[in-house]
Parts: C-alpha cells; sequence; structure tokens
C-alpha cells in the first residue's frame, strides 16, 4: 500500500502520542497533535478532519500496514495502546524490507574508505550483522550493550527533529532530586549519548548557561512556538573537550589529575585511555604505572575512579585526593556497621 507523506506523520504522531501513559487523549487532542506536527513539517497550515484521525486509527488497528495496533478506547472517549509497551516502530520487517537493507548495506560498504564516512565503519558492520542475523535466522555475531528497561529511548526522533528545526521545547521534566514535575521552557541543541545513557543538551529559558537533561527523566514533550530559539553558539567537541561525561563545571579550569595503577589494570588503562589527554608519566619494574589526564573534576570522573577500587591511587590534586578519601572511608564505615 503506497503511503503519501502526511499520512506517515499522522501515524508516528498518534504513535507518540499513545506512548505517552500520563496523558489522555481524547479524539480532538490527537487530532490537534497531528495538525501541530504537519505545521512543523509543512511549514504551513494543514487540515486534519476527525473522520481523517478515525480512518488511520482503524488502519493503525489492522495488518494492512503490518502495525496491528492495539488502540482501545476507554471511559468512552480516551484512547491508549493496551500494550502500554507497544509502539510501531516495533513491528518485524519484512521480506522485502531486508532485501532493501541488504542492498543499502551493499552500497554503504563502497563509501566506507572516504573520511567522509569514516565514523560509519562500525555502524556499517552492526547493520550488516543484523541483516545477516535476521536473513539466517541465526544468533547474531555482534552483541552490544543494551539496557531493555531504560527509559526515555522514544523521545530521541522527536528531540532530533525539534533541533534540527530550532524548535523551542515545552518540557515536563522530574528530575531524581525533585519530589514533583516541572515545565521547562528549553533551546534544545545536541543530544549526546554517555554510559549507555542519553542526554538533551541545550539552555533553559533562564538562559543559565548551558545544560544536559537526562531522556529518562522527561515526561512528556509539547512545543512552544510563541517563543524564537535562541541563537547561540555551541561547538560539542570544545565543550567536552576536558570533561570525562556530560556534567560539566562552566566556568572551572582543566586540572591534572596523576593517578597511579597497579600492575594488573595498567595494560587496560594504557589499551583503553581514560580520555584524550592521558600521558604514561612513569612506569614502575613491579609493572604499575603513574598516569595523568587533564580534565574538569566532576561526578563522573569521581565515579569513573571509584570504580577501579583498590587498583588506582589519586596523587593530586589534593583536593580530589581527599574527596576519594572521603567516599571509600564512608564506603568502608557502611561495611563495618555490618
Amino acid at each position: 500500500m503506497a503511503l503519501n507523506k502526511n499520512a506517515l506523520i499522522r501515524y508516528k504522531t498518534i504513535d507518540k502520542c499513545l506512548q505517552n501513559k500520563y496523558r489522555k487523549w481524547t479524539l480532538d487532542d490527537l487530532i490537534e497533535a497531528c495538525s501541530d506536527a504537519l505545521y512543523e513539517y509543512e511549514g504551513r497550515e494543514v487540515s486534519v478532519s476527525k473522520r481523517t484521525i478515525q480512518l488511520d486509527i482503524q488502519l493503525m488497528r489492522s495488518d494492512k500496514l503490518g502495525y496491528n495496533a492495539p488502540i482501545e478506547v476507554y471511559d468512552k472517549k480516551y484512547y491508549k495502546y493496551e500494550d502500554e509497551e507497544y509502539s510501531i516502530t516495533n513491528i518485524p520487517i519484512t521480506e522485502k524490507d531486508m532485501h532493501v537493507l541488504a542492498e543499502t548495506v551493499e552500497m554503504l560498504k563502497q563509501f566506507k574508505d572516504f573520511s567522509l564516512f569514516s565514523e560509519l565503519g562500525g555502524i556499517i558492520q552492526r547493520l550488516e550483522d543484523k541483516v545477516y542475523a535476521e536473513k539466517t535466522h541465526q544468533a547474531a555475531i555482534i552483541h552490544l550493550d543494551r539496557n531493555e528497561n531504560l527509559k526515555g529511548l522514544h523521545w530521541l526522533d522527536e528531540l532530533y527533529q525539534a533541533i534540527q528545526k530550532k524548535v523551542v521545547l515545552k518540557l515536563d521534566y522530574k528530575s531524581f532530586k525533585a519530589h514533583d514535575v516541572n515545565q521547562i521552557i528549553f533551546h534544545p541543541c545536541l543530544l549526546k549519548e554517555f554510559n549507555n545513557r542519553w542526554f538533551l543538551i541545550g539552555v533553559g529559558n533562564g538562559n543559565k548557561g548551558i545544560v544536559n537533561l537526562a531522556l529518562d527523566r522527561i515526561v512528556s514533550v509539547d512545543y512552544d512556538f510563541g517563543i524564537s530559539h535562541l541563537n547561540f553558539d555551541f561547538n560539542a567537541d570544545d565543550f567536552y573537550k576536558e570533561v570525562i561525561g556530560v556534567t560539566v563545571n562552566q566556568g572551572e579550569r582543566a586540572s591534572t589529575i596523576k593517578l597511579w595503577i597497579d600492575k594488573f589494570n595498567a595494560p587496560y588503562v594504557l589499551t583503553k585511555p581514560m580520555h584524550q589527554s592521558q600521558k604514561v608519566e612513569m612506569e614502575h619494574e613491579d609493572g604499575s604505572i603513574i598516569i595523568t589526564i587533564k580534565v574538569k573534576i566532576n561526578f563522573e570522573l569521581e565515579r569513573l575512579l571509584l570504580g577501579f577500587g583498590d587498583a588506582l591511587e589519586v596523587l593530586q590534586p589534593e583536593r580530589l585526593r581527599k574527596r576519594m578519601i572521603q567516599k571509600l572511608t564512608k564506603s568502608l564505615q557502611k561495611y563495618q556497621e555490618k
């Protein structure tokens, strides 16, 4: 069945709405959401009738598109997915799709040696492996870390589109420290992944510098077309050059961190540097080493260093060394209390 672009946008919008179980969706709500989405994509008003959305829902419920979406009506006016984990993006791909994917992989492999596509090497290999596994019904050869229970990933495409089109976001957000959900007006500029977790980077309407928001703490996403997107200079490579992770203490200078690593972990640290600034200052006869990295001290750095346990010692700076002593002392006390 041939589908036009507007229809696909409506299906995707309805899917996004029904995935948001924190809100009740009437037919009028879905019409408004689809109208807003089409306006965002087309840049002009597109009429969406009640009959159109009803037919969309009927088609999504059927197997004509392969969706078989479990859309149900409750309280005689609200729509939701009976299966809260359902999404039209999770449906299995067809044999025809597999053939197209295989051809796409072969085409991409022809360009892998060009500098423009140098970063695609791993992606192409993983895609090729996935296609192979699906076609042969055999176990994948490449296994990637993933967290099936990781929340917030369904926002990725919507946030990507907002950044691309410079749309100001109206987010319902609940941080780990907050008791209640807060609404944030946000000017997004980047999506960043660290340690298998995604973050939205940008500026709040209070304009207090660059901040990051964890996608798994976002409750709902809306738009504020009445506010112009802030034009601010942001270079991700420069911004994160002197940090490990996503937390950047702006205004603070990078410190030279000197570390002792035992002989068992030295090869690991040498083959997988903690940071691009890592330098070997000394190699001891017993196999242990002393290295330095130049980074800003943040939560992610402390967590990384503590993860080495007794295999690592912070030698400098003194303030970081004292902080490690405090954390390790508290940890030891908890074990002794038992």
